[in-house]
C-alpha cells in the first residue's frame, strides 16, 4: 500500500487523516458514551487524539499492515468518524475491521455506506479471504450494521476485551469472500 486509497461514496469521503482532523478526532474519541463500544478508554487530551492520527498511520508500514479511513461527510466536509482494518495476515488472508462515528452522525446510514465501500475495497485489493470484527455484545447497532453487511455471528469470546476499567465479553462476527454480495 504506497498511496493510500481514497473511497467516494454517495455521501462520504473515505480518506487519509491529517493532523488537521486532530480536534475533530478529539470530539469522537473524547465522548465517554459514543466510545463506550470502541474498545478503548475515551480520550482525555487533545494531543491523544494527534498520537491516534499518527498510530493509524504507522499500520500501514507494520508488519501486520492495516488501513484506517477517514470518514467525511461530503457536502460539509467534516470529518465525522473513521474505519478501516488492522491485523492483516496475508498468510491466512484476513484481517479485522474496525469503526467508529460520531454521535451527531449517527442513525442515517452513513457507517453502513462507509464499511459496505471499505469492505468492497479490501476484497478487491488485499486479497483477503476473511474479514473478522469483534463487538460487544450489547453493542446492537453494531451488530445490526454488519450483519446487514453479511458478517455472520460465530460466536463469544469470553472477557476478551479489556477498556473502561473492566473485562469485556465480545462477539467474535466474519464475513467470507464467498459470501459478500456486493462485490
Amino acid at each position: 500500500m504506497s498511496d493510500f486509497p481514497v473511497l467516494n461514496t454517495e455521501r462520504l469521503i473515505l480518506r487519509e487523516l491529517t493532523p488537521q482532523d486532530a480536534s475533530a478526532l478529539f470530539s469522537i474519541h473524547s465522548n465517554a458514551e459514543a466510545m463506550k463500544w470502541f474498545g478503548a478508554d475515551p480520550l482525555t487530551a487533545p494531543h491523544q487524539a494527534e498520537q491516534l492520527i499518527e498510530l493509524f498511520a504507522s499500520w500501514r508500514k507494520s508488519p501486520t499492515p492495516g488501513v484506517r479511513w477517514g470518514i467525511e461527510d461530503s457536502n460539509t466536509a467534516e470529518l465525522i468518524g473513521t474505519c478501516g482494518f488492522f491485523k492483516w495476515n496475508r498468510s491466512w488472508r484476513s484481517c479485522a475491521i474496525g469503526f467508529e462515528l460520531a454521535q451527531s452522525a449517527q442513525g442515517r446510514g452513513l457507517m453502513k455506506e462507509a464499511v459496505l465501500a471499505a469492505v468492497r475495497w479490501a476484497f478487491q485489493h488485499m486479497e483477503l479471504n476473511r474479514i473478522e470484527a469483534l463487538v460487544h455484545p450489547d453493542n446492537t447497532r453494531s451488530l445490526n450494521l454488519l450483519e446487514k453487511a453479511g458478517f455472520v455471528r460465530e460466536g463469544t469470546l469470553r472477557q476478551a476485551g479489556y477498556w473502561n476499567g473492566t473485562h469485556q465479553d465480545l462477539v467474535q462476527l466474519s464475513l467470507l469472500r464467498g459470501e459478500c454480495e456486493y462485490l
